[in-house]
């Protein structure tokens, strides 16, 4: 259906003169007397009779209208869904505990004005192909993977780096301490169920274990980190990594504790991704916002470090 024939019907429901439709309208009379001819065929009956006074509704008319304004209101909606600056600014964050939620929290706070869509993608080449596809307009990642650069029209800039923390249960060999070493974590086991093939967070960690000879495992499901809590409290030799910014909370049976770990601390780096042609007015808002971090010493992988 025409869309254009609808509001001009619309417009004549509420005037009740085509002259005057056609200077709202900014049209010729003749093409508003046009463009309800072709809506009244369209629907096979007549939508207005002319009296003296006008154009007045019939009663078919009558009944088209409630349907016609709905028919506008869904089309500014959907308009409304897509375009830059009235549509939500769509942010991957990856997992909602992660630092990066809070991040996108915190500029909301900032902005509670902006409108957002807060999207939880799996791996850095589903985010690369929807920043690139416009399905959202800013992702949370490690930049990139060994060998896998970002597309030359994908920017990105630092604005995390998080320092990793050993979490162990109450009865886990190093749980007396105030902190550990990493050469202190070799001949431990890392249980992350979490790590998974092709994911920059899989190859961070696989180049971490491999820097020093931890022993970092990824076997049985991921049933979420309520399980691995579970699993951490009750397993002596089993530790695990998390963010120093991961929001975590558990019961205070488990008897979970946090432990900083040094000689080298090792750290994630957080960037934000996004198109450098996006039109969205929040985005640029969004990267002004998150401020480059102070700098964390400690270790990242070399790719990590690169920054197109």
């Amino acid at each position: 259906m025409d869309l254009d024939a609808v509001r001009t019907f619309v417009a004549a429901a509420d005037l009740g003169q085509f002259q005057e439709v056609a200077a709202e309208l900014s049209v010729s009379q003749q093409a508003v007397s046009k463009r309800v001819a072709v809506l009244e065929r369209q629907l096979g009956v007549r939508l207005f009779t002319r009296t003296p006074r006008g154009a007045e509704l019939t009663i078919d008319g009558q009944a088209f209208l409630p349907h016609a304004r709905e028919l506008l209101r869904v089309a500014e909606r959907a308009a409304t869904s897509v375009l830059p600056g009235r549509r939500p600014l769509r942010v991957d964050v990856i997992a909602s505990r992660l630092a990066t939620s809070g991040l996108m929290r915190a500029f909301h706070r900032a902005h509670p004005e902006i409108e957002l869509d807060v999207m939880k993608l799996f791996t850095v080449t589903a985010a690369v192909e929807a920043l690139t596809s416009g399905a959202i307009d800013a992702s949370f990642r490690a930049v990139a993977m060994p060998g896998q650069p970002l597309p030359e029209d994908i920017s990105s800039v630092r604005v995390l780096d998080e320092p990793l923390q050993l979490l162990v249960g109450p009865h886990h060999a190093l749980a007396p301490a105030r902190s550990v070493t990493l050469a202190q974590l070799a001949g431990h086991r890392i249980w992350m169920p979490g790590i998974a093939p092709g994911t920059e967070w899989g190859a961070y960690y696989a180049d971490l274990a491999a820097e020093f000879h931890l022993t970092i495992e990824a076997t049985g499901p991921n049933f979420g980190s309520d399980a691995l809590l579970d699993t951490i409290a009750d397993t002596p030799a089993l530790a695990t990594f998390i963010g120093e910014q991961t929001r975590l909370v558990w019961p205070s049976s488990h008897g979970l504790r946090r432990l900083p770990i040094t000689g080298p601390t090792p750290v994630y780096p957080h960037s934000l991704l996004w198109r450098r042609d996006n039109p969205h007015p929040a985005l640029a808002l969004l990267r002004t916002h998150l401020t480059p971090p102070a700098a964390v010493p400690g270790w990242t992988p070399s790719w990590a470090e690169q920054q197109p």
